[in-house]
């Protein structure tokens, strides 16, 4: 029945799907109840009702179900942070790669919990490892700053290589900084241009200013 609530998601028969959910939730289903939570929290085959979410969402967070667990750390990150923290870390462990990347972000913060950048370069290599293009990015910054890790710019060029492929703005923007000043890489100006104008397309607060400034000055034509 999981696969059929599945398959009729996916074709966006959240009618269908919201009653199949409810009814395996309801006999323990931590998956089921897990996306349950997330139609109710989405109004998707039901009304919004953020109180059901978080209902379901704790029922399958006490089976440990990895989602379950992001989710509901994510309701908690407005109001509770370190019940996120504990939450997201839960996730983590469980090798839900947003969970990583944000508990890397807490730790390098001190959100929720204690500032510690060498916890923090760890789950985000653990998120990037999976993927998770902000992970390469905040990674990068800590390898080009020495926080928590040794400075190593061949890694912060990789980090940011990286990110720019998976088409962040701010990796393209960071990609950029490290052409222009030459670290880690041939100084190249053309290249830092250009990742700059990719990271400016993408909406990067700060490489558009500097566009725009090359721009009034005569200096390029975008």
């Amino acid at each position: 029945m999981l696969s059929e609530a599945h398959s009729a998601y996916n074709a966006r028969d959240f009618t269908r799907a919201f009653t199949l959910y409810k009814e395996l939730a309801k006999q323990g289903n931590a998956d089921a109840q897990t996306s349950l939570a997330f139609m109710y929290q989405n109004a998707q085959g039901t009304p919004k009702d953020t109180a059901q979410a978080r209902l379901w969402y704790e029922k399958a967070a006490q089976k440990k179900q990895p989602y379950a667990l992001f989710n509901l750390a994510l309701l908690h990150s407005e109001g509770d942070q370190f019940k996120a923290y504990e939450l997201f870390l839960e996730a983590a462990v469980l090798e839900v790669p947003p969970a990583q990347y944000e508990v890397a972000l807490m730790l390098e913060r001190g959100l929720g919990c204690l500032q510690n950048y060498s916890e923090a370069a760890f789950w985000y290599e653990e998120a990037a490892k999976r993927g998770h293009a902000e992970a390469f990015n905040n990674l990068g910054v800590l390898y080009k700053e020495g926080h928590g890790v040794a400075v190593d710019m061949d890694r912060a060029l990789l980090c940011f290589q990286r990110a720019s492929e998976k088409n962040l703005p701010t990796g393209h923007y960071n990609l950029g900084l490290m052409y222009d000043q030459g670290l880690g890489v041939e100084q190249d100006n053309d290249k830092a241009l250009e990742l700059c104008r990719k990271a400016a397309h993408g909406g990067h607060h700060k490489a558009k200013e500097i566009i725009k400034q090359l721009q009034d000055e005569g200096k390029i034509v975008f």
